[in-house]
């Protein structure tokens, strides 16, 4: 089909690109809801759900068709995770409107005074194209809606509360015919905010970002467990409950901690993690026991990843309240006012006593180092050079950030 004497699904597949960056511009201007997405989300998902459908727009008035059930299934996709973000539907059928309207501008510019023909041939294309696209995109975000609606107000969520509770479970499993799984992988989870979520005032933007990082979190549990997780996630992270037949493995292929590798990947932002693997009648104490590794692996400044009891343990201890935890934490006292001597001694300690590693993380030399760990020796009576002292020094760093 041609108009200006030239094929139309041609010159419309030449002009894509500079079309798509037109649209989208369209919609930030137009639709607030779109100007405040993430500029992730912009750049990736909506500029590629734009240029399918002006390129599957070449394709009808090409073959001179309509648009397969394949062909929307991109359409259909994208709509549930608007769905899932909570953008709201008249939003998105307004998008794909601006989008075909702007579509049939830059084909019409071609148009002269012998195509009219064509041109109604190809008004009767754009027609059926968005009664399809309304059609699609409408159905796959209600059913997406109606999916999340029941899992937020049904069964999984009666489940996961009766577990953390420590309900009566035979009871709950005959009133709600509900019945709880042999075991569970119990997780607490820590998010570090998504670029999108930092230095923007609250509003649609930053919850749409910190939607999407949960919603990716949670498809990279639910591919793990092969089953939907029991989760009570915010933006900065929450628990996790996944049915598991055994105790899934800590490292290797299909382990836990390549389990938060690619939760990590998948949201874009650094996850720490503790899990543990607990009969339902032990979930309530496993949980809490989840909460706070992850709240000392972030007070002894640790690094995001998996951990486990076993990998805390010193810190857990010490972390129970008791006079001997002050008596530890005072041990440091004398380094209160004298700052730079307590950064030198955790930067000392976090790279294995090694001065000229401790010097360059400090950016000084290493004889300055060596004299702060002196003035050190000289003001608190303990020595990193001491092993009995290193012991003492080390539980007292753990104490002071405890207490």
């Amino acid at each position: 089909m041609c108009l200006g004497g030239r094929p139309v699904a041609g010159r419309l597949r030449a002009r894509v690109p500079a079309l798509t960056a037109r649209v989208v511009a369209r919609l930030l201007s137009d639709l607030p809801v779109y100007a405040e997405l993430p500029h992730e989300e912009i750049a990736g998902d909506i500029a590629d759900i734009v240029q399918h459908n002006l390129r599957l727009f070449a394709d009808v008035v090409e073959h001179r068709r309509a648009a397969t059930d394949a062909e929307l299934a991109q359409q259909r996709d994208s709509a549930a995770q608007r769905a899932e973000e909570g953008v709201p539907l008249d939003a998105i059928l307004t998008a794909y409107q601006v989008g075909i309207a702007m579509c049939w501008e830059e084909t019409a510019r071609d148009a002269g005074p012998g195509d009219l023909p064509a041109v109604l041939e190809i008004m009767d294309r754009i027609m059926v194209l968005q009664q399809q696209l309304t059609s699609a995109v409408s159905g796959a975000y209600l059913e997406a809606r109606q999916i999340l609606d029941s899992q937020e107000h049904g069964g999984r969520h009666a489940l996961m509360a009766a577990l953390l509770t420590g309900e009566d479970l035979e009871g709950f499993t005959r009133r709600t015919g509900l019945r709880p799984a042999a075991r569970y992988l119990t997780m607490a989870l820590a998010l570090a905010p998504h670029h999108d979520e930092v230095g923007q005032a609250p509003g649609p933007g930053t919850e749409v970002a910190a939607r999407r990082k949960i919603r990716r979190i949670r498809t990279a549990l639910d591919r793990f467990a092969g089953t939907p997780a029991l989760t009570a996630l915010d933006a900065s992270g929450g628990t996790v409950l996944l049915p598991v037949a055994k105790q899934p493995p800590w490292s290797g292929p299909g382990g836990l901690r390549e389990l938060i590798a690619e939760a990590t990947r998948a949201a874009g932002v650094p996850v720490t993690a503790a899990a543990e693997t607990a009969e339902p009648a032990a979930v309530p104490a496993a949980v809490a026991r989840n909460a706070e590794i992850v709240d000392l692996v972030a007070r002894t400044g640790r690094a995001p990843g998996l951990y486990r009891l076993a990998d805390v343990l010193l810190e857990y201890q010490l972390s129970r309240p008791s006079e001997a935890l002050r008596g530890l934490a005072r041990l440091l006292h004398p380094l209160e006012a004298k700052p730079e001597l307590l950064h030198t001694l955790e930067t000392y300690l976090e790279h294995g006593l090694d001065r000229r590693a401790a010097a360059a993380a400090l950016h000084v030399h290493p004889n300055t180092v060596d004299y702060r760990i002196r003035r050190i020796d000289r003001l608190t009576g303990l020595s990193p050079a001491r092993p009995a002292d290193l012991q003492h020094l080390c539980a007292a760093l753990v104490a002071r950030r405890s207490v």
